[in-house]
C-alpha cells in the first residue's frame, strides 16, 4: 500500500469536507456540520490560516486527514489542539491514523509545543483504544461547553 503523508492544500478541501461529513455520520451528527467550502478554505488558507492539517493519501486520494489547531494554555503555553483524525471506513486499521497522529507529533515537536489535546466521544471505543496506544491522559473532570455566535 502506498500512502503518503502531506501538508493539506487548498484544493484538497472540498475532499477535506466529504470526510468531515463521514465522520459527521458515523458520530450520528450530521446535521452538525454548517461550514461552507469558502469558509473553510478562507480560515484555512488566508494570510494568518487558523487550522492546518496533514493528508493521508492513498494512490492520489486522500483516504484520510488529521486538521489541528494552535491552543494556548494559560498553565501549560502553547499547545496544538487536534480537531479531527478522519480516516475513510475502509481504511481504518490499515495504520494511516498512527501515520497521520505520528506526523502531528513530529509536528508539534519541531514547532515546540508542549503537547497536544483534542476530545474524544465516550461512546468511540475504537478512538479510545487507538489513544490508549499512546499512553494518552483521559480527563474525568472537565465539562465541555460552547455557545453559538450568529
Amino acid at each position: 500500500m502506498n500512502i503518503t503523508i502531506r501538508e493539506a492544500r487548498k484544493e484538497d478541501c472540498l475532499r477535506l469536507l466529504e470526510l468531515i461529513k463521514e465522520l459527521a455520520e458515523y458520530e450520528k451528527a450530521p446535521n452538525e456540520v454548517t461550514v461552507s467550502l469558502e469558509h473553510f478554505q478562507e480560515t484555512g488558507f488566508s494570510l494568518h490560516p487558523v487550522w492546518k492539517a496533514f493528508v493521508a493519501e492513498q494512490d492520489g486520494i486522500i483516504q484520510g486527514f488529521a486538521l489541528y489547531y494552535v491552543r494556548y494554555s494559560t498553565w501549560k503555553g502553547a499547545r496544538m489542539y487536534l480537531e479531527d483524525i478522519i480516516v475513510t471506513e475502509a481504511m481504518r486499521g490499515k495504520g494511516l491514523g498512527k501515520q497521520l497522529f505520528d506526523r502531528l507529533i513530529e509536528e508539534a515537536k519541531e514547532k515546540k509545543f508542549n503537547g497536544m489535546t483534542w476530545q474524544v466521544l465516550e461512546w468511540n471505543t475504537p478512538a479510545i483504544n487507538f489513544y490508549k496506544k499512546y499512553n494518552a491522559n483521559f480527563d474525568s473532570e472537565w465539562m465541555n461547553c460552547s455557545i453559538e455566535i450568529k
